[in-house]
């Protein structure tokens, strides 16, 4: 397996990403890019659709993460900042710290694996489409307006903290405010009084639990994560949010005939 390797001190995120499009455009066979000293640089990995590339960053990239990404794997050792995976398609992020807002912001596809945090407003305007369902998978806690105006997918919280504990019942607000497609899981209780406009509170069932249980356990693999603790996951307590309706604001733009 060919492997490049790019050391990204001091370097503008405009030249990064062009050498890191570069290095694939002379070079098809590379299979692995290694970018060190990457601090705050925006866009890596934006656009990339080729399925056999996994890019490994050492530090903590900038905004838009893999953004209208299709196939490459992205492993973050260190936190991101916002919109990781914003509008993408196909392909995987793993974030092995914490993720800033608007994390997944209007996926479409592939899937998002944060170890720790996210911040404000993750999941919001995620979408499925036929065979493509993106799938958000967040370790510790979400901020407020989780899954905001969420159209289909799949948000799973896990609410365990770096060594595997429970952190308690989640204080975030107004989740799925807007939600009319997609399903978000949380372990442990949710109060209804937590969830936003259109959101409402379902039955958990075996086909939630077998819907979810291979994010679970990819999760633990990639973070590695005991057996112990990957079956105390899939064994709790969870409650399922998803929509009302399909149409949550559909009288504010059309008559009531009823």
């Amino acid at each position: 397996m060919e492997v490049v390797e790019i050391d990204a001190k001091d370097m503008d995120y405009r030249e990064l990403n062009e050498k890191i499009h570069k290095i694939l455009e002379e070079n098809p066979e590379v299979k692995k890019i290694i970018i060190k000293n990457v601090l705050g640089q925006r866009f890596i990995g934006n656009g990339l659709q080729k399925k056999d590339l996994t890019i490994e960053i050492y530090g903590i990239p900038g905004g838009d993460l893999g953004m209208f990404m299709s196939g490459p794997t992205i492993i973050v050792y260190g936190n991101a900042e916002f919109a990781p995976g914003n509008t993408m398609d196909d392909g995987t992020i793993v974030i092995h710290g914490n993720s800033g807002d608007v994390t997944a912001h209007s996926m479409r596809g592939g899937k998002v694996f944060v170890r720790g945090d996210v911040g404000y407003r993750s999941g919001i305007h995620m979408k499925a489409y036929k065979d493509k369902v993106p799938v958000l998978v967040i370790g510790g806690t979400a901020k407020d307006f989780l899954g905001e105006y969420m159209a289909g997918g799949l948000i799973i919280v896990l609410n365990i903290d770096e060594k595997g504990n429970d952190l308690g019942k989640i204080k975030g607000r107004m989740i799925g405010t807007g939600i009319h497609g997609g399903s978000i899981y949380i372990r442990g209780e949710v109060d209804k009084k937590q969830l936003g406009v259109a959101a409402d509170i379902k039955e958990f069932t075996k086909e939630d639990l077998e819907k979810i249980k291979p994010y679970i356990e990819e999760f633990c693999k990639w973070f590695n994560l005991s057996e112990e603790v990957k079956d105390k996951l899939i064994n709790s307590k969870w409650t399922k949010i998803a929509p009302i309706s399909k149409r949550p604001f559909g009288k504010l733009y059309t008559p009531d005939l009823m």
